[in-house]
């Protein structure tokens, strides 16, 4: 008997988590107008990402569009994080809320237990949709997701951002956003913890610059004034 239960348990398989795309959570709508005359932020980040972030987003002036951030992160440290990045910001920084409206000034955490998507406000412009389905490209939050979501709704109006992290999340959906109009920005290897993620979305040609951590900032500011007066100002 003991020999069976030996026996069987070696053989037993091994638990394989599916690589869900974004296909699972919202369908790809290539082609859309923008549907809102907004700018939006959206930034994707993983292993290093959470010092990358700091660096980042306090070197930001107040006077951004809303800016939403998927890092890979487990859903009791998101919180906490964003509670310590809104100390050092001159941004507000807090964790995402499911409905609530995209502010100006405003940066959104994803919290660690849901996809984090741009979705249409109740009256005009976008807000925060959090969804808890399955794992894309073994995560949740996904970066993939959120950038198809900004990809299908902003387009055009929209900024994508690629920063350090390992594996390939993110890289279709930066893909998704240039072919709707987004501009791109991926950070370089040299300044990257794990060039995983950006070198992924270089390689599917989703980004338009490749940029030291430390320059993002700079040029992050210049584009999205930018967009914000092609876009004709705030919502």
């Amino acid at each position: 008997m003991g020999q069976l239960t030996r026996g069987s348990a070696a053989k037993k398989p091994l638990d394989v988590v599916p690589s869900h795309n974004a296909d699972i959570i919202l369908p790809k709508q290539a082609g859309k107008v923008p549907l809102a005359s907004q700018a939006v932020i959206v930034i994707g980040s993983s292993t290093g990402g959470t010092e990358a972030l700091r660096t980042l987003l306090t070197a930001l002036p107040v006077s951004m569009p809303p800016i939403l951030i998927t890092q890979h992160m487990p859903e009791m440290f998101t919180h906490s994080f964003a509670t310590r990045l809104n100390t050092l910001c001159k941004l507000t920084v807090k964790e995402a809320e499911d409905n609530e409206r995209l502010q100006n000034g405003t940066v959104y955490i994803a919290p660690g237990h849901s996809h984090l998507l741009v979705k249409p406000a109740p009256t005009i412009g976008y807000a925060i949709g959090l969804h808890a389905g399955p794992p894309v490209n073994r995560h949740r939050p996904s970066v993939d997701v959120l950038f198809r979501s900004a990809a299908n709704l902003v387009g055009k109006n929209c900024i994508g951002v690629i920063l350090t992290g390992m594996g390939r999340d993110g890289a279709s959906g930066m893909l998704e956003l240039k072919q709707a109009g987004a501009w791109n920005i991926a950070q370089d290897e040299a300044s990257c913890v794990v060039f995983g993620m950006p070198k992924e979305a270089i390689a599917m040609g989703g980004a338009h610059e490749v940029l030291a951590l430390e320059s993002i900032a700079t040029r992050l500011s210049v584009l999205a004034t930018q967009k914000q007066q092609q876009a004709g100002g705030s919502a």
